[in-house]
């Protein structure tokens, strides 16, 4: 509102530098006492020529500076405001993603997510900010001037101001097409960006199958409909400038040519001629960012209608009591639990059901496909079942605290995701409080990476690149390791999380376990019997079904695939 106020005492000191002109025009023609602005006249009565001019002169400039110092403000109050805009905004968007379930992800591309908080909202700043203020300053530009002009002549104000109408038109049919042609646009932006990130993301698969070509050549394609989109919006905005330029000049044809017949059969003085001519070309601007202002208007429209796509999308998992304090013992139930992911069709878990009591270590294995992952995502409930029940202590996983829940249970992913930071920074992301350097190093002992860290020349401030790519394999799962270890968990789940290691850094980790882990829960998903030797029973998954239940030795001696696997990998053969 601040800002509208200096738009409009910027214009008013715009436009009524006019009046000057139009008075010394006059003088100049010898018709000063006909010109209609009597309160200039009255000012300045019984004054010199060389007055006149003088102080209509200083005045122009006083009132230009005058101009200049409210439109300053008038941009740092409306321009600022938008930034505000377009950061809360982003921010509010980002928060949204943190709410959207895993199903949301799988959905849709990272390309996409990243122009809507991006490309999108900076369209709709554009909205916020320029448009509203040039938008305004067009219509208080207008307000004044036709009040002026109405006040001098309206009859010549009606012909010069003719050719309006025309432009209100041209104007209602294009924005359509704008609309339309700006949503194509931002959609193959969204296609643009998610091959461009997965590319950089593959860049070493890429060039390991010698296939940069044809990535290359696809990108191009890609850019190429992009350009075309591209450029039929800008062929339909390119419309309207030549058209409103045109429009302007025929207004100031009007003005000389019906101004003139007054001015020569002596109904009108030069002056006022000189003024409407101003006040045409003052419009010249404004009403030619007519064309650039639909543009953005339609645009951040369309951007809009984006973001709000995903801002009214739901999560499916929501957070049932994120006031009420909880704290797992690490008691688990699973009763007749099914999974069905809804973007495939297929059936990831069929009536499984196990408990699992405090303290104790279960194993988790099976074939690729079983359903291993699935169970431990159920159990963090980044999905909820499609069927059965998960109890946590005897109560529903789906009414508990999620945050709490989640803040309590140590997870170690299959894929390891580690962030474009230091090794300590990545290890003190898991523990959801502040933690001292000898925690640190405790945590990195205990994933047995400790002196591999230390061997580095920076040591825990070893920026580590984008997902870990200056570590090893084994180097990347045991840092994932230490961040799940270092949070104290009472749960902790290990999804296949040492695969990449050594045996005999498995064995160190899987000891260290053994004394912090007690009297705590811990889940094992693995497909190496030397990491699940210590489980104290171990469950068997096969196309979703609990196929053997059992401990250890009494599975080594049952027919089935963990003793396949225990025959395998450790060349044993054993009697049946």
């Amino acid at each position: 509102m601040l800002g509208l106020i200096f738009i409009v005492i910027s214009n008013f000191f715009s436009v009524y530098q006019s009046r000057f002109v139009g008075l010394v025009t006059d003088l100049a023609a010898g018709t000063f006492d006909d010109n209609p602005n009597q309160i200039l006249l009255w000012a300045f009565r019984n004054q010199s020529p060389a007055f006149v001019v003088v102080v209509s002169a200083v005045c122009i400039i006083l009132f230009a500076f005058i101009k200049g110092f409210f439109m300053f403000y008038m941009r740092q109050t409306i321009i600022v405001m938008s930034r505000h805009v377009e950061f809360d905004q982003k921010n509010d968007i980002y928060e949204h993603y943190q709410k959207l379930s895993a199903n949301f992800f799988k959905k849709n591309s990272t390309g996409d997510l990243m122009t809507r908080i991006s490309e999108d909202v900076s369209k709709v700043r554009n909205y916020t900010g320029p448009a509203i203020m040039y938008f305004f300053q067009l219509v208080t530009m207008y307000i004044i001037i036709l009040i002026i002009m109405l006040g001098i002549n309206w009859q010549l104000t009606l012909v010069v101001l003719s050719p309006l109408p025309i432009l209100a038109i041209l104007i209602y049919f294009v924005n359509k097409s704008i609309l339309q042609k700006s949503n194509e646009v931002q959609s193959k932006l969204s296609r643009l960006s998610s091959y461009a990130q997965e590319s950089f993301s593959g860049i070493r698969v890429i060039k390991s199958f010698g296939i940069s070509n044809v990535f290359t050549q696809n990108f191009t394609e890609q850019t190429d409909d992009y350009k075309k989109a591209m450029l039929d919006l800008v062929k339909v905005e390119a419309l309207f400038f030549p058209i409103i330029l045109l429009l302007i000049g025929l207004s100031t044809i009007l003005t000389i040519w019906v101004g003139g017949y007054d001015v020569i059969n002596g109904t009108l003085s030069p002056g006022v001629i000189a003024e409407f001519i101003m006040y045409v070309n003052m419009l010249t601007w404004p009403t030619a960012t007519l064309g650039w202002l639909t543009s953005i208007i339609q645009q951040a429209k369309a951007s809009q209608l984006r973001i709000n796509e995903f801002l009214h999308t739901e999560p499916e998992i929501k957070n049932p009591a994120p006031n009420v304090p909880y704290k797992p013992q690490g008691n688990i139930k699973f009763d007749h639990v099914s999974f069905q992911f809804e973007h495939t069709g297929i059936i990831a878990l069929n009536e499984v059901s196990f408990e699992i009591k405090q303290g104790e270590r279960i194993g988790i294995t099976g074939r690729t496909g079983s359903g291993k992952t699935t169970l431990t995502h159920l159990l963090l409930r980044l999905y909820d079942p499609t069927s059965g029940e998960i109890r946590i202590d005897g109560k529903l996983l789906s009414e508990v605290n999620l945050d709490a829940y989640r803040q309590e249970v140590g997870y170690v992913p299959q894929e390891v995701l580690l962030f474009s930071d230091t090794i300590s920074n990545n290890i003190r992301f898991g523990a959801h409080r502040e933690v001292s350097m000898e925690e640190i190093r405790h945590a990195a002992k205990l994933a047995g990476i400790l002196e591999s860290i230390d061997a580095f020349p920076l040591g825990f401030e070893t920026k580590i690149g984008e997902r870990g790519v200056k570590l090893s394999g084994g180097q990347k799962q045991r840092i994932s390791i230490a961040r799940a270890l270092i949070k104290n968990p009472n749960i902790l789940l290990m999804d296949d999380c040492l695969s990449a290691v050594d045996a005999e850094t498995e064995d160190i980790i899987l000891a260290n376990l053994d004394s912090i882990m007690e009297g705590r829960t811990s889940i094992f998903v693995s497909h190496r019997v030397s990491a699940l030797k210590k489980a104290d029973w171990i469950l068997v998954l096969d196309q979703g079904k609990v196929v053997q239940k059992g401990k250890p030795d009494q599975l080594i001696e049952q027919d089935g695939y963990f003793k396949d696997i225990y025959q395998k990998q450790l060349g044993v053969k054993t009697e049946s």
